[in-house]
């Protein structure tokens, strides 16, 4: 196989994603651009940046700081809630830090009664979240939430923003989710030429950057992915086991997953996570007459588990395998992420009985005392594809 050409060519390559994205929002807030805290697919970052404020993925995906939160919060607590507590009482995620204020939304009971600690430490805005998405009133709720933040947001950094503004934000969402997509089709190649580390790096990057910044680093990288392409260079082989990992949100100490599907000799050809394709998997409708209704009916189509029902997470998967052709799909399971732990059997039923697909449910939390288990159970899955 040829040498593999680096999709960024800039001084953070080969370091860990988070490192790029700080050194950008350092900039950012040093030309008077604040930073605003998120902690959910579900927070409206165009409303953000048509106020010219940055959005910032807050920290919530190492075991490192659980110790901490439980302190406070129960140990038997999802470790994504204890983990991103317990940033907040170290003090050690500099994104937090940055932060004038954070959004949040009602997602899950364990997320917002950890909202309300802390809210004792930054201004916080909670938005709730209607769970019923295909209930008429959802989209009216939702685009009064999304109001209801905008005037938070002008308050808080003394900043508005027009209807024309809001306009032009969704604009560029749209352009940035079409190269998103773009980019990830190049894993859908057999065998892929983009690998699962690659595809999260990118999506670390591209969400919380400015659209305008964020374009021309998308198309130098599917510039040098088409090198790969006309190069003839690819990861895995024609024989190695495609694999959809969908499920809880993954990052940080919960990449073992990606790693250990990897050292298995399997690819990863669709991250079907919050950290993965979902974002960027469908465009906002252009020129309604209310911009915040076009973000609110976008949202609202967010397959998480916290809907229901949620049938559109099934939707999404059947068009994912139809499109990435994977030989098996993972279901991803925080301990104690009750939403996604119920739904995994509805979805094991629905990928064995209307796709045929061996699938596979790992449930677990961000320490390594699993990997033993995990990567038997993942030999086991790929000895069936075989």
């Amino acid at each position: 196989m040829e040498e593999m050409i680096p999709l960024f060519e800039d001084e953070y390559a080969g370091q860990p994603a988070p490192k790029r994205v700080l050194a950008y929002m350092q900039k950012k807030q040093e030309n008077d651009q604040p930073i605003v805290g998120t902690y959910c697919a579900y927070a409206p970052i165009e409303i953000m940046q048509a106020m010219g404020l940055t959005p910032a993925i807050l920290c919530a995906f190492a075991k490192a700081t659980i110790a901490s939160a439980e302190t406070v919060l129960p140990a038997n607590l999802c470790p994504l809630i204890k983990s991103s507590y317990g940033f907040i009482q170290e003090g050690s995620c500099p994104f937090f830090s940055m932060a004038g204020a954070v959004v949040a939304e009602t997602t899950c009971d364990g997320k917002k009664k950890m909202f309300e600690l802390a809210a004792e430490v930054k201004p916080l805005h909670v938005m709730d979240l209607p769970q019923l998405p295909d209930e008429v009133e959802a989209k009216e709720n939702w685009t009064r939430m999304i109001r209801k933040l905008q005037g938070f947001l002008e308050e808080t950094f003394n900043r508005t923003a027009t209807d024309l503004q809001i306009e032009e934000s969704i604009k560029k969402s749209n352009k940035r989710n079409q190269l998103m997509r773009k980019i990830f089709d190049y894993a859908a190649i057999h065998p892929p030429v983009i690998n699962w580390q690659e595809m999260f790096d990118i999506s670390f990057m591209a969400l919380p950057y400015d659209v305008d910044d964020a374009v021309p680093v998308l198309e130098g990288i599917i510039e040098r992915l088409e090198r790969r392409v006309a190069e003839g260079v690819h990861y895995g082989s024609q024989n190695s086991p495609r694999v959809l990992v969908t499920g809880s949100p993954v990052g940080g100490d919960a990449l073992k997953i990606y790693k250990i599907i990897e050292q298995c000799g399997g690819v990863v050809v669709t991250p079907d996570c919050c950290t993965g394709l979902k974002l960027f998997a469908k465009d906002f409708e252009e020129d309604m007459a209310d911009p915040a209704e076009a973000l609110a009916k976008r949202y609202l189509q967010i397959p998480c588990s916290c809907m229901t029902p949620n049938e559109g997470r099934l939707e999404a998967l059947s068009e994912m395998i139809e499109h990435f052709k994977p030989d098996a799909v993972i279901d991803f399971v925080l301990t104690a992420c009750h939403s996604y732990n119920v739904e995994s059997y509805k979805v094991g039923q629905y990928i064995s009985e209307k796709h045929d697909m061996p699938f596979l449910k790992i449930e677990t939390d961000y320490s390594d005392n699993d990997e033993g288990q995990i990567r038997t159970k993942v030999q086991a899955l790929f000895e069936i594809i075989d």
